[in-house]
């Protein structure tokens, strides 16, 4: 038996043992997720509506589906329209209770993501965080009366806030009906609850995707008749510097030729998409992935160096994500001395225009619907 042929059967075998380890753990997951939704549904926890409309985006699965892109691009389209709070918990935030977002704090003290909404958006809505949504509501009411819609950001599972509207993502390349519970899979909860949102957005769309494909999958999601559809995809933009410093003249990566290196810093749940749109340039290409909302330290930093000066290359760039670049720009362990070399990439959100359906319209039209 040829060695190719071991790593096949070890990898079977791994994986049915890891099934059977792991199955009675998902099912008790689950138990545990019906349970609290059942207790929900029948009126023992109490869910709290608010006159003021709120729009919940979230998903059914952990790591990212893409839920920051489009809350921007609600914000960019409703900005002006409304008064809009976006609240967040702030994941991996060092505070705690509710803080609202202002030019002297940092991803440490709002999260990563919420910061970056607050420095793309300053001055057209407010950013808060709080574990607590009911009590970031309270406290942002009291602040701002104006406000007129609050978007909760990743707030799916969090049901003592009963929202106006309820968008879910779903990443197209991890459909949930082909998923498990976690820790099995990596559903939070059971794929029905889709079924209980008023609006479903399929993200991450290849650029090829055909109109037969996206058909396929609504046919696997057996939507009720109410529910709104939409797919989208995820849109790069050209290279921006990090530090202000970054050379001016770097808008695109088009020049770059086969002798110069990129080295990819990638702290997200899924580097597959941001790694091969930079395959594209056809550059030397290196990715280091650190886990999804990771805090640079100095000696990660000595080692991303390390990692660019043993690599070879006529001309060496560091690319991340926007969502590095927001914690690597507030870094005090960034070297001073490089800040020209370090790049990132914007992205953004691009709704495909399936079956002629504008999100933002009925997006609109269900926020401004009046309660039966």
């Amino acid at each position: 038996m040829d060695f190719d042929n071991i790593k096949r059967i070890s990898h079977r075998v791994l994986l049915a043992t890891e099934k059977v380890l792991l199955t009675p753990l998902s099912w008790g997951y689950g138990v545990g997720v019906w349970m609290r939704n059942t207790a929900f549904n029948m009126g023992i926890l109490k869910e709290e509506s608010y006159d003021v409309p709120v729009v919940s985006i979230g998903n059914v699965t952990v790591g990212g589906t893409g839920k920051t892109p489009h809350v921007e691009y609600i914000v960019s389209k409703l900005g002006r329209r409304y008064n809009i709070a976006v609240l967040s918990r702030g994941y991996k935030r060092r505070t705690k209770g509710f803080v609202l977002a202002s030019d002297n704090l940092t991803p440490v003290d709002l999260g990563d993501e919420p910061y970056q909404i607050y420095h793309k958006f300053r001055g057209i809505i407010d950013v808060a965080v709080c574990e607590n949504r009911r009590k970031g509501i309270e406290s942002l009411m009291k602040i701002h009366p104006d406000i007129d819609l609050i978007i909760l950001d990743d707030a799916l599972q969090h049901r003592y806030v009963k929202p106006k509207v309820n968008v879910v993502m779903i990443d197209y390349n991890r459909p949930p009906f082909e998923d498990k519970l976690l820790p099995l899979g990596q559903l939070r909860e059971p794929a029905d609850r889709i079924l209980k949102c008023d609006m479903v957005v399929v993200t991450k769309c290849p650029d090829d995707v055909k109109p037969v494909d996206l058909r396929m999958f609504k046919e696997h999601l057996e939507l009720f008749k109410y529910q709104q559809l939409y797919f989208s995809k995820i849109r790069y933009g050209a290279p921006e510097p990090v530090f202000p410093i970054g050379n001016p003249e770097l808008t695109s990566l088009n020049w770059l030729d086969k002798d110069d290196l990129l080295l990819g810093i990638a702290g997200i749940a899924n580097p597959r998409p941001f790694t091969k749109y930079l395959r594209q340039f056809g550059t030397r290409l290196k990715v280091i992935h650190y886990d999804d909302h990771h805090t640079y330290t100095r000696s990660d930093f000595r080692y991303i160096f390390k990692v660019l000066k043993e690599l070879e290359g006529r001309r060496k760039y560091i690319i991340t994500t926007e969502k590095d670049a927001v914690r690597i720009l507030n870094s005090p362990y960034f070297p001073p001395t490089c800040r020209d070399q370090i790049y990132f990439i914007p992205i953004q959100a691009d709704f495909l225009n399936y079956e002629d359906r504008d999100f933002i319209y009925e997006l609109q039209t269900l926020i401004s619907a009046r309660e039966d």
